[in-house]
């Protein structure tokens, strides 16, 4: 499922997610717990305020965000 984020950009462009969006409802991040990366993607594990764990990513070839996971932990 294709999403909205805000990210925080630091050092690079797109760094870390911090906001999220599923329709018109906006999640907050409060921590990212992982990342990963393969060539074509960026992958972040990370806790919402809603106590919700999700999995963002990043598809650097089409430039476009992904909900890819949802679990609670």
């Amino acid at each position: 499922m294709k999403i909205k984020v805000e990210t925080y950009s630091g050092y690079k462009a797109d760094e870390r997610p911090t906001v999220f969006y599923i329709g018109n409802r906006k999640h907050r991040i409060v921590e990212v717990t992982d990342r990963w990366y393969d060539p074509s993607a960026d992958y972040f594990k990370v806790k919402a305020e809603d106590g919700g764990v999700y999995i963002l990513v990043r598809n650097r070839e089409g430039d476009f965000w992904e909900l890819r996971g949802f679990f609670r932990e």
